[in-house]
């Protein structure tokens, strides 16, 4: 019995006459996710990719790494059969058998997209659940709760056969590379990466910049921090990653500036860096873990302090989250358990003991001049590494 992988997306359906071009996006990026696993042949017809696996073996393998492609709500494996009720009818039995046992409650469910077939939706769905019921001694019929729903779509050239239960669920979103490009502040914590990933789910493309302080941050942080991206890389194909030599700018801020305001001046250095580097590698925007209140450089008047230093838009899709909401994001991306490793980032080297929470910008930015803030920045910029950082599969 031949398998087949059906694709099937969501937002790109409301786009109207720019439809074919997010789908085209779609298309290439499901064979950039895939081109390593396994030898497909990728059509699209009436708003469902089909994938064709040569070695059926690797369907559920394929089925997996599709699953983490952002503009996909669902990918299923499903048998290919012909346009005939008697072929439906075997294939059902034969196919989704082992998921009818005894006791058990199921609906069959029929799409009949080529109107020429002869029975309508309804018809079909009948036909097809009286067939399975009087096959598969004690099935329960139940359309309103069922365990088992079978799923049958009669399409242009073929009819497809498959358990709804058996889908795998997609990330949904749009296709990276098509909502323009940012840049991600990815520190080695929990918050960043949940909103590297959310702001990747509206087809953002992502950079990321990590701003690192050796010797007091170790090359275990640097390689947390390499390993987080490849995480998020899963869902957004190649990142690349800049480090940045913060060291000597965290000192002079420590020697130079009041403790409470030292937190704050470090992030206003950070995003003047980041907006420099995003605007050399044409991002639109930067994206920050930032949520607002949860420590005090995160309160209103401290992101009014820390946005007054760049033009170009900062986005901060956690802003409304809580620590516990958070945490449920980091588990579902696979991010949490790297994120909590116990290597110290730069952010909590230099904490002062009591930062401002409510800061007033005319008192951070005079401290500011104590700095040569443009030579520091320079010498930051001049120091970058760049990393191209791949998928961990």
């Amino acid at each position: 019995m031949k398998e087949i992988i059906l694709v099937k997306y969501g937002e790109i359906i409301l786009k109207g006459g720019n439809r074919p071009k997010f789908e085209k996006i779609l298309i290439q990026n499901i064979a950039d996710a895939i081109k390593n696993i396994a030898e497909t042949r990728i059509t699209i017809a009436q708003a469902t990719i089909y994938i064709e696996v040569k070695d059926e073996e690797l369907l559920d393998v394929v089925c997996e790494r599709l699953s983490l492609v952002f503009g996909i709500v669902s990918v299923t494996r499903a048998a290919v059969c012909e346009k005939t009720l008697e072929s439906i009818k075997e294939t059902a039995l034969t196919y989704c058998g082992a998921d009818l046992k005894p006791g058990r409650k199921f609906k069959v469910e029929a799409k009949r997209s080529d109107k020429k077939f002869p029975l309508n939706s309804v018809e079909l769905s009948i036909e097809v659940g009286g067939y399975l019921h009087e096959a598969c001694e004690g099935l329960v019929v139940d359309v309103h709760n069922p365990e088992v729903t079978v799923q049958v779509e009669v399409r242009d050239k073929h009819s497809f056969v498959y358990c709804r239960e058996n889908r795998l669920r997609g990330q949904g979103g749009m296709p990276i590379g098509t909502g323009g490009k940012s840049t991600l502040l990815l520190s080695g914590g929990i918050d960043s990466p949940v909103a590297g990933h959310m702001i990747a789910k509206r087809g953002i493309e992502l950079d990321a910049i990590n701003f690192f302080s050796f010797p007091y941050t170790s090359e275990r942080a640097k390689e947390k921090v390499i390993e987080l991206a490849s995480i998020i890389a899963r869902y957004t194909s190649k990142i690349n990653l800049y480090i940045v030599p913060f060291t000597d700018i965290q000192l002079a801020i420590r020697d130079n500036c009041p403790e409470e305001h030292m937190t704050l001046i470090m992030r206003r250095f950070m995003m003047k860096i980041s907006e420099i580097l995003a605007k050399k590698h044409k991002s639109q925007a930067l994206v920050t873990g930032e949520s607002a209140g949860q420590v005090a450089s995160q309160t209103l008047a401290a992101l009014d302090v820390t946005n007054s230093v760049v033009d170009m838009p900062v986005l901060r899709p956690l802003i409304g989250m809580d620590k516990t909401e958070i945490i449920e994001r980091a588990h579902a991306i696979d991010t949490f358990e790297t994120s909590i490793l116990p290597y110290e980032d730069c952010c909590t080297v230099f904490t002062p003991k009591h930062p401002t929470t409510n800061p007033k910008r005319e008192l951070v930015e005079r401290s500011e001049k104590r700095l040569d803030v443009d030579a520091l920045i320079n010498a930051a910029v001049e120091g970058v590494e760049k990393i191209e950082v791949y998928p961990k599969l």
